[in-house]
């Protein structure tokens, strides 16, 4: 009985893509059918994505209620029109022309839809007085005026309503003589971040990459046709997603850049298993269900692995990052799916073509010999991939220092994480050709840098007259504390709001010190320990708020990442000290990868390269997400390769042969598949936006790290150094563990990747 026979769920891959190639039409045209309908309904149910901060037990959540229960309206979003006389040597203090544009723009403001009101520079100008009296609406110079608009709570907005100020401010640049610029809270909740051009580019990148593998156009676009419909599909269904919950604007773009990885990478493996077989004679359909049933399986097993990773990212009780989880895990399974369903059928269809030559299909028939030539004479070994092999066995052959090197260099990488400072890039992290960024400077150069971060402390005094006035005192008297607007106070409720501007940005970590000593030193002082509370809000409080959650909660998470990974790894190989080591060297991959992330971002190590214009921190929640899904995808390579590996050594029962065949058969699956996800992932690294800037630089240099200095260099040396110890397992322990190990009871049909069952080995247990 082989192991197709001993498998479940071998036998129903097998049944599953083997009916897909004999009925490849009906399969494609179910495809097509789903994509039209998921379009179909994500265009007639669907939502605009939007970032909601709220997040319970955070003490900016505690404001944002205490807030609403005012009614001040100021617990609703803002947005900020600055505007500038067109003449650069013009101020509104002496310009009459420029503010009567401005009155005529605050107007036309306060008519769109939703808004509630708008500050008021133009009337502060006509007041006169000092730069106090106009109320921080007008610049010390009288250059610069800023119109503060204030809308309603997130939940009563879209994104019609930013298109609706874009829009106008569109129409007034050409009527009116000022220069205007746009940002804040509007923007970051529902612009979209561009991906469409990054997709392009790495569809093109990865189609280059498997023709140069393949040396067949029909091969080449196989996965990226199949990539192409699950990537329609699952953002399709992300969409009608945001049109029930907050789905956060990062999603699509992690969803496109995470699909099209995986699902190319998928279908490589899938695609190669496929014309192994049709070089050994089989027909296309056979081929195609024995192709899915072996390769299938470590698809659907590291698929779902990146699934679980990232739902597990809820232990953090962060809702948009638990509901973005969810989304990218729709579009990770829609690609697993069309791997062992809409793959098989384009391979049925695709029929012998696939067997025409080609490097993959050259290389295959000369392994094949190798082979036979190595059962006849054990000392030509390893000789099947010839600069491979001997890339292997030089390592092996001198583990100590090779082990010892790789891991100082990817500690040494790792070392800028102890720098690490997580929070939110803000609007002067984009660059200049972006509205946002050009508001931003203008609003330093005119008020401070404090000023585009406000901080909005409400208060309950709770029958303490004095509180409040008490509270505004020492607030001001603080250093971090620029200025303080004047209090706003709900007669009905008696809340306050107090708008305080910090005199660092929202993303400088000073401001982020600033807040905390509100909260700890300053707020308890000023009211006492009656009843009265207060509490810190705003954007900014918000986002420092969240990246402290994400930080506390993070080693919860690796801890939890790393044990299910151990587990898996177990179970699979039926080993301790396997998954001990594929935990330990992921673990140091991404490590690795965090500290080129520092040092490209906060430091501006070669950030130019990659179009990023000023340092910015690390975004508070990509650290647990890159974890996540790094961690689902280095566990496909650990098994495609170890699986290789062991199938070896349970042949032979020597370890150096196993690791030198083993990883030398994988390594040009592998190295293609990785130089696919990298090349997909840097071509977001691009983009304008520093949070998919790094998405993409993380997910690049991970990946890159993983498949060359870790599988080739850190894998074949401890393992060398381990011996047989590699495959030790107590028998007590093997006793309660389910299932049998991955190997080979065939060693005919077990190629690179193959996960089918093997039989009981004495090896185990020694």
């Amino acid at each position: 009985m082989t192991w197709l026979e001993k498998s479940m769920l071998s036998k129903a891959l097998l049944r599953l893509g083997a009916g897909a190639a004999r009925h490849p039409w009906r399969v494609i045209a179910a495809w097509l059918i789903a994509a039209t309908l998921a379009v179909l309904a994500a265009i007639a149910f669907g939502g605009r994505n939007a970032d909601s901060m709220t997040v319970p037990g955070l003490d900016s959540q505690r404001a944002a209620e205490l807030i609403e229960r005012a009614g001040t309206g100021q617990e609703g979003m803002t947005a900020q029109v600055v505007v500038t006389p067109r003449d650069g040597g013009a101020t509104f203090l002496d310009h009459g022309s420029a503010r009567t544009a401005l009155a005529r723009l605050q107007t036309e403001v306060r008519r769109l839809p939703h808004v509630l009101g708008t500050s008021d520079p133009a009337g502060a100008l006509d007041a006169g007085g000092d730069t106090t009296v106009r109320g921080g609406l007008v610049s010390a110079d009288g250059r610069i005026a800023v119109v503060r608009v204030q809308y309603p709570d997130q939940s009563r907005l879209s994104a019609k309503d930013l298109d609706a100020l874009v829009d106008l401010g569109d129409r007034l640049r050409a009527d009116l003589p000022l220069r205007i610029e746009m940002g804040g809270d509007l923007f970051y909740a529902f612009s979209t971040p561009e991906g469409g051009v990054s997709e392009l580019i790495g569809i093109l990148a990865a189609a280059a990459i498997l023709f140069l593998a393949f040396g067949s156009l029909v091969a080449a676009a196989l996965p990226i046709g199949m990539a192409v419909f699950g990537l329609t599909v699952g953002v399709a269904t992300m969409t009608v997603l945001a049109g029930v919950t907050d789905v956060p604007t990062f999603a699509p773009v992690l969803g496109s850049m995470v699909g099209l990885g995986v699902g190319i990478d998928y279908a490589l493996f899938v695609l190669a298993r496929h014309r192994e077989y049709l070089a050994r004679g089989f027909d296309p359909r056979e081929a195609a269900g024995r192709a899915v049933a072996t390769a299938g399986r470590p698809v659907v097993f590291a698929g779902g692995t990146v699934v679980v990773s990232i739902l597990g990212m809820a232990v953090a009780n962060v809702p948009f990052m638990t509901v973005g989880g969810f989304a990218v895990s729709i579009v990770v399974l829609t690609m697993v799916l069309a791997s062992v369903t809409l793959l098989p059928a384009l391979l049925g269809a695709a029929g012998p073509r696939l067997a025409r030559a080609g490097r993959i299909g050259r290389a295959l028939r000369t392994r094949k010999s190798a082979r036979l030539a190595r059962r006849r004479d054990p000392a030509a070994g390893g000789a099947h991939a010839a600069g491979w092999g001997r890339w292997i066995g030089h390592v092996s052959r001198h583990p100590v220092p090779y082990a010892v090197g790789a891991a100082g260099l990817l500690l040494t990488a790792a070392l800028p994480v102890l720098g690490l400072r997580v929070g939110l890039p803000d609007d002067g992290s984009l660059p200049h050709s972006r509205t946002e960024r050009r508001a931003y400077d203008l609003v330093a150069e005119g008020f401070g840098p404090g000023i585009n971060g406000p901080l909005v402390i409400a208060a309950d005094p709770a029958g303490d007259p004095g509180a409040l006035d008490r509270l505004v005192a020492t607030v001001a008297a603080d250093p971090g504390i620029a200025s303080v607007a004047p209090t706003h106070i709900d007669r009905a409720t008696g809340i306050a709001t107090l708008v305080v501007f910090p005199t660092t940005s929202p993303q400088d970590k000073a401001t982020a010190d600033t807040i905390a000593r509100l909260r700890t030193d300053v707020l308890p002082t000023a009211i006492g320990h009656g009843p009265a509370r207060a509490h810190v809000g705003g954007a900014a409080a918000s986002l420092s708020d969240v990246g402290r959650r994400t930080s506390e909660r993070l080693p919860l998470f690796v801890a939890t990442v790393l044990a299910m990974s151990f587990l898996l790894l177990m179970l699979v190989f039926r080993s301790i000290l396997v998954p001990l080591k594929a935990v330990l060297l992921n673990l140091l991959s991404i490590g690795a990868a965090y500290g080129v992330m520092v040092a490209v971002f906060q430091w501006g190590w070669g950030g130019a390269l990659i179009g990023l214009e000023a340092t910015v921190p690390i975004v508070s929640f990509i650290p647990m997400f890159l974890f996540a899904i790094l961690f689902g995808l280095s566990m496909d390579y650990e098994v495609f390769l170890l699986s290789r590996v062991r199938e070896e050594y349970l042949r032979t029962g020597d370890n150096g042969r196993a690791i030198v065949d083993g990883i030398s058969g994988t390594a040009r699956i592998i190295t293609s598949a990785a130089l696919i996800m990298v090349a997909v992932f840097l071509s977001f690294a691009v983009t304008d936006d520093p949070s998919t800037k790094m998405f993409g630089l993380g997910l690049a240099t991970a990946i890159f790290i993983d498949a060359t200095v870790v599988r080739m260099v850190l894998v074949p040396a401890t393992m060398t150094l381990l011996g047989r110890a590699n495959w030790w397992l107590p028998k007590w322990l093997d006793s309660l563990l389910p299932g049998g190990p991955v190997g080979a009871g065939d060693t005919g049909d077990t190629e690179a990747g193959c996960m089918g069952e093997a039989p009981r080995s004495r090896l185990v247990d020694r």
